[in-house]
Formats: structure tokens, C-alpha cells, sequence
């Protein structure tokens, strides 16, 4: 759980620190001294605009590839002990699209044991460039394995069809055979959770999956994906939020600047994870659930530096 707690918590740490850096210098007058002697907002915000880049690039690497690791194991935990597990290991009644001329089916699908029973694989011909006009190939199995060490699904009791232009079909039966479907095991038995615990490319290579096969309800996936992209981002704008927010002095000192930056930094959450359920369910685009609280607090940023070095 430590990597996922570490990536939420990371932007309102950064922001703090940020808050507590600035406060204090502005607090001993020495911002006031720096702009009295020309010095610009811009420039002495410089170091944490650095400091910002530098945190987001880092935790964009620990939020697209450490995280999903740890998730792994998050979920895995979970779904063994908890009373009500959060989702379900196995899929019953699945199609997919291969390519736009290969269909595959799968009467059900043990996502522990990546195996799948009761299986049909159909070629289509296409060769007129519109709508499949008729079925070239069929492949039916029992039961159909996948071996990670080949990258390869292994069909047993396999039945194999072959039809010609005119109807007449050919039939051959296979004890044992190995194919290599454009499906892994995480597109058959496919979870709302699934994006959570995938690398960054993973994810999008799942997301794809998911537009190719014409899956309607992809929201959770999709918003994962790009929160993977979007929330580091978080570090950055709070940094530079924190800057022309506690430059200057306020009564109560640094207990009231420290007060003010929880309260905005917990809006800016509370946005996100409000946001966030809008995109699930469709309510709004995924990308735009995942995107639009930090195009928001962005422009807050911009807006109070602006005002900042106006004054």
C-alpha cells in the first residue's frame, strides 16, 4: 500500500513545503526585500518552478511504473481475503475482435489459471473491402491455455474448418495446438480495475484493446490511463500555487498561511476524486474527468502569479 499512499500524498507534501519555504521568507521580510530591490516574482520563483518540474517528472515515472507493480499485489490481496472481493476472476460469454476479419469467443474464462473453455475462432472473408460476406475458417477447442513462456495460447481437442468458395468445408482435428491470437489473458477477463495495476504503456495498450474489440463501458480504464499522466502534474501546479499565495505577510504568521494552503490543496483534491467517478460512469469524458482539475488549478496557478507580480 506504501506506493499508492506515497503518490497521494505527494502533491499536498510538495505543496506544504512549499508553503512553509515561502512563508517563512516572507514572514522575515525577506521577499519584500528581494522585491524592493527589483527582484520579480518570476524570478524567485524560479527554484521551486525547478523543483516542481524536477518532483512531477519523478513521480510520473514512480506513478506509471512503480505503483502499478505494487497494485498488483494490492489487488491480489484483496480479492483472497476480503469478505466481498472487489471484483470477479472469471468471465463467462466473451467476444472479441481480433482483427476486422478474426472473431473469437470464449463460453468461459479462469483468469487465476489463464484457461479458457468452450472456444471458437472465426475467420471471415473480407476480400470485397465492406462487410464480412461469409466464414472462411472456424477453429473450435475445449479448452484453450495460455503458456507465458511462449507468448502463445495452446488449444486442446481442437477442431479446425476450412470452407471454399463454394460451401464445401474440410475438417481436421488436432489433439494439441498452439496459435498465436492477438488476445492476452487480461483482454479476455477484463476488470474496472485492470488499468490500476498496468504499466503506463500496458495501460494503453489495454485501452486500444478495449476501442478494438468495441467495449462501451471502458470509463474507469480510460480515466486511469490518463490520471497516470495527469496526477504528477498535481506536484507542479501546487508548488507554483504555493508561491504567490504565502509571499505575502498575514496575521497569524505562518500558522494561517499553512492553514490557507490545506484548504485549497484539499479543494484541489476533493475536485479530482469528485471528477473522477463523473468519468466512470460516462457522465463526462473519461479524459476530461481526468484532466479538467488540473487545467483548472493550472490557470489559479497562472492567474495568482500573474496578480502577484503586478503588485
Amino acid at each position: 500500500y506504501v506506493p499508492e499512499i506515497v503518490r497521494l500524498v505527494s502533491p499536498l507534501a510538495v505543496f506544504l513545503g512549499a508553503i512553509y519555504t515561502t512563508s517563512r521568507l516572507a514572514q522575515s521580510m525577506q521577499l519584500a526585500a528581494l522585491r524592493s530591490a527589483g527582484v520579480s516574482v518570476w524570478r524567485y520563483a524560479r527554484p521551486f518552478l525547478i523543483a516542481g518540474l524536477a518532483i512531477t517528472a519523478l513521480l510520473l515515472a514512480f506513478n506509471g511504473w512503480v505503483v502499478p507493480r505494487a497494485n498488483v499485489v494490492v489487488h491480489e490481496f484483496q480479492n483472497q481475503y476480503y469478505r466481498e472481493a472487489p471484483e470477479e476472476r472469471t468471465g463467462s460469454e466473451i467476444v472479441r475482435q481480433l482483427s476486422p476479419d478474426a472473431i473469437l469467443s470464449v463460453g468461459y474464462f479462469d483468469r487465476d489459471e489463464a484457461s479458457a473453455f468452450r472456444v471458437s475462432a472465426l475467420r471471415l472473408d473480407t476480400a470485397s473491402g465492406g462487410s464480412p460476406t461469409g466464414v472462411l475458417e472456424r477453429l473450435d477447442a475445449a479448452e484453450m491455455l495460455w503458456i507465458d513462456s511462449l507468448g502463445v495460447w495452446r488449444l486442446r481437442n481442437a477442431i479446425s474448418r476450412t470452407f471454399d468458395a463454394r460451401g464445401a468445408e474440410r475438417l481436421e482435428t488436432v489433439a494439441s495446438l498452439d496459435t498465436a491470437f492477438a488476445v492476452l489473458p487480461r483482454d479476455l477477463a477484463q476488470s474496472d480495475r485492470d488499468a490500476e495495476r498496468m504499466t503506463l504503456p500496458e495501460a494503453y495498450a489495454f485501452v486500444q484493446s478495449l476501442e478494438r474489440a468495441g467495449v462501451r463501458e471502458k470509463g474507469r480504464p480510460v480515466v486511469s490511463l490518463h490520471s497516470k499522466l495527469s496526477y504528477p502534474l498535481a506536484n507542479l501546479i501546487l508548488v507554483l500555487l504555493a508561491v504567490p499565495m504565502a509571499s505575502r505577510r498575514r496575521r497569524g504568521g505562518q500558522a494561517v498561511q499553512l492553514a490557507l494552503g490545506l484548504a485549497v490543496a484539499f479543494i484541489y483534491l476533493a475536485v479530482q476524486k469528485t471528477m473522477e467517478p463523473l468519468g466512470f460512469v460516462g457522465d463526462i469524458p473519461p479524459e476530461a474527468a481526468a484532466w479538467i482539475p488540473h487545467v483548472l488549478f493550472g490557470l489559479l496557478a497562472a492567474l495568482a502569479i500573474w496578480n502577484a507580480h503586478r503588485v
